[in-house]
This record gives structure tokens, sequence and C-alpha cells, in this order.
């Protein structure tokens, strides 16, 4: 027995090492020594193996059937008579034996043996563990330490010391972070890489944002308020789309918080992201003027078949929506699913048009001839019309309008520029007059 209970302890490392409940381990201790009767008498079907959950025992019980002498046919499953009563005197023919087998009987290089297969089954068990654990949790919050920096990756550490990894294109751009820091980022997803349990994590996928929403907007977490979509591009600009399902709560408003205070703190974990939520609407119109925010759209012209949206705009409200490196107009489209081209509105131009002959020099004619069979015989009427009409009431291909429209709004952008030129000499000639007639004024009052 002292040998039996010995030998239990020392597998009871594996079970203090790897955080293996003591079930599960006895599970594993009883399988392993099966794969050991099996090596060693070829069969385990007449064999008990027993393990106390409690105390840790280990027990291996013999199972035959007594026989008359002479009478046995197989040696695993049957014992002579005479066999049985030298082991116990009160059996009798037809009765079954059982035999406690000494585990030191298996010899000390089976007992090796089955404590490497032991091993491994742990081994394999924890694997198993930390798989099931996050396969679960993918898209969720995990906020762990920073254990080892890398050039092209972080390693982290949850509570019970698993190994996660938080790859470089997953930082934010500016991320910076120093051993022994806490982190936060969300399960991106889970795989095996040589047998091993690799844990990605993510600060740049849509959904780390979106966890960041539930924690610090209660309504979203009540489902009060929906998230219907969120674009990244990350350290830089991000859009949400949100709906409330109670008439009495702002989805906007509750968002943000008062003076910015929800919103504040999830810019700060973003490393200054700028964001922008806006109310998410059926409204295919209205839907991309909100998703173009922070710029005022002035009218727009949508073709539902090709997912495509003319869009014009005062001339300073051009650049606030394709924003810095297009990524205002890159958000607006991916928020949206259309595809936007942003025009400066022809209202915004000077009080004047031009003849579209007076162009002969820069554009074919024969493609002034085509405009000029749709009505289009002036400069304003062919841009008072979006791409999409231009192409379908004419022949003429999407490139060659789009080369047009460039040349008509650059001669109006030059002469708007012209204009502002003469205005500002004029302003400068009208200074020059008012300050010669203030000095000749005093000089006269002075005389």
């Amino acid at each position: 027995m002292a040998n039996r209970i010995n030998l239990v302890e020392s597998f009871q490392d594996f079970k203090e090492a790897e955080n293996i409940d003591r079930p599960t381990l006895m599970k594993v201790l009883e399988d392993v020594f099966k794969t050991l009767l099996r090596k060693k008498y070829g069969s385990d079907e007449n064999f008990d193996v027993i393990v106390n959950d409690k105390t840790g025992d280990l027990e291996i019980f013999r199972r035959r059937e007594i026989v008359e002498d002479g009478m046995v046919e197989d040696e695993l499953a049957q014992v002579a008579y005479s066999e049985a009563i030298t082991i116990e005197p009160d059996y009798a023919v037809g009765e079954e034996l059982y035999e406690e087998v000494d585990v030191l009987n298996f010899g000390r290089r089976a007992i090796l043996a089955a404590k490497q297969t032991l091993a491994a089954r742990i081994s394999d068990l924890k694997k198993n563990n930390i798989v099931n654990k996050y396969a679960d949790r993918v898209g969720e919050l995990q906020t762990a330490e920073v254990y080892q920096v890398w050039r092209k990756e972080l390693m982290l550490v949850d509570e019970e010391n698993n190994e996660l990894l938080l790859p470089k294109a997953d930082q934010i751009p500016s991320d910076f972070f120093k051993k022994g820091e806490t982190c936060r980022a969300v399960v991106r997803k889970v795989e095996m890489r040589n047998n091993n349990p690799i844990i990605i994590l993510s600060r740049t996928h849509t959904s780390f944002l979106e966890k960041l929403l539930e924690l610090e907007v209660p309504e979203i977490g009540e489902g009060i308020i929906a998230v219907k979509k969120i674009v990244r591009q990350p350290g830089e600009r991000a859009k949400v789309a949100v709906e409330s399902y109670d008439e009495r709560i702002d989805p906007v408003g509750a968002c943000v918080g008062m003076k910015g205070s929800r919103i504040h703190g999830i810019v700060r974990e973003l490393r200054n992201e700028n964001i922008d939520v806006i109310n998410y609407t059926t409204n295919t119109q209205l839907y991309i003027q909100r998703a173009l925010t922070p710029a005022k759209v002035n009218r727009i012209g949508i073709n539902e078949e090709t997912k495509h949206a003319d869009v014009f705009m005062d001339t300073d409200q051009v650049s606030l929506a394709i924003g810095k490196k297009g990524v205002n107009i890159k958000l607006a489209q991916m928020l949206t699913g259309y595809t936007i081209d942003v025009y400066r509105d022809v209202n915004d131009y000077a009080d004047f048009d031009i003849d579209l002959e007076e162009f002969a020099d820069e554009i074919d004619q024969w493609v002034i001839d085509e405009f000029k069979k749709i009505g289009c015989d002036t400069a304003l009427s062919i841009l008072n019309l979006s791409i999409d009409e231009l192409v379908r009431r004419t022949d003429l291909e999407v490139e060659t309008v789009k080369e047009v429209r460039k040349i008509l709004e650059d001669e109006f952008e030059n002469e708007q520029d012209q204009e502002d030129l003469d205005e500002e000499e004029e302003e400068v000639q009208d200074d020059e007059v008012a300050e010669t007639e203030s000095e000749e004024s005093e000089a006269s009052e002075e005389n």
C-alpha cells in the first residue's frame, strides 16, 4: 500500500504544476495504468483500476473465473481451482477471484514510461483547456500584464499565467507599452501552432471599440441602445452608428455623455482616436450626410443600382469631408456601403456661366456635341448633373465625363481665384486712397 500511495503522490506534482482539477487527474491516471495493463497482459478487460479522488490511492484488481484444474482455456479470464485456494481457501469453482495487482510488478521502466505518458496527457489537457476557454471568448475584452516586449509583438500573461500575444499589426500605431504594464485588448482569434495554443489579441479590431462602449455606456449593455456598425482607422478616426430603442433617450448624447465624459475615456484608451458617433437611419441620403461628419452637405445624388453617391458641398467643406489622408470619406464609404464622390457645389461658383464651345481647345468637339444633344451647352448645365446622370443620358464613358467635369471645375476655380485677387487688390487700393486722404486732411488741419 505504501508503494501505491507514494506512486500516486509522485504524480500529484503534475496536478499542482498544471492547475488541473483532481477528478480529471484521477481519470487520466486510470487511463494511463490501463495502458500499462494492455502492454503487460495484452488486455485490460479483466482488470479494474480504482482511483480514490479523495485520498489519491490507486488500486488495481484482477478478475478471473475459477475453473476445474486442467480446464483453463483463457489465462487472462480464468484461473485453476488449485491456484485460487492458495490465495483464499474458501473459494469454490464457478466463483470469481479478485486479486490485487502490486504496481511494482510493472517494473521501473514501465512506471517511468507511465509518468512520461501522464506528462504528455496533462500537457495536452492544459492546451485543450486554454483553447476551450478562449475560443468562447473571441471578441471579448481581455486585461493582461505585459510580460515581454518584442519588435513585432508583445507577450502578455493573464491571471492564470497563460501566454497571450498582441502582434504589431493589432496594436494602435501610437501604442507604447513597458514590461509590467496592464494592457486591454479583445481576443481576436485562437489557433494552434506546432501543437501549441496561440491566443491572438487585438486593439485595432472594431470589436475593441464596441466593448469599450459597452463598458462606458450602460444603455448599450442593457440593450436600450444598439451599436449598428463601427468602422475604424486605428489611431486616426472611427465612426459609430447607434440606434435607440427608447424614444426618450438620445443615443448619440448617451454615448458621448455629459460634456464628453463617457467618450473621453475611450478616446484616451484609443490614443486620441477621433470618434464620430452618429444616429443610424434607413434614409440613405441622411445616413450618408451624417457619415460625412464633420462636413456639411448641400445635396446628394444617389444611384441605388451601383451604390454610388455624388455629394455636393461648399468649397470649405470639401477638405473636411475627405479628411486627412482621405480617412473621413473612406470611413464614410465603409459605414454606408456606398461609393462617395465629393464635389464643390455649383451654387458656390461665381454668378456666371461659360459656353461649352469655349472649351474646344481642351475638350474634343464630338464630346461637346454629345452634351449638346441632351441640352447641356454650358459649363453649369453639366456641373448641375451627377456623373451617373450624364453617363446615362449620353453615350460617353464614365472616365470621359469625369475628365470633362474636372476641366470645367478647374476653370471656375481659376475664375474664382482671380476674382478673389481682384477683390484683394481693390481693397488694397481703397486702403491706400483712404490713407492718402487721411494724410491730406491732417496736413490741411495743421496749416
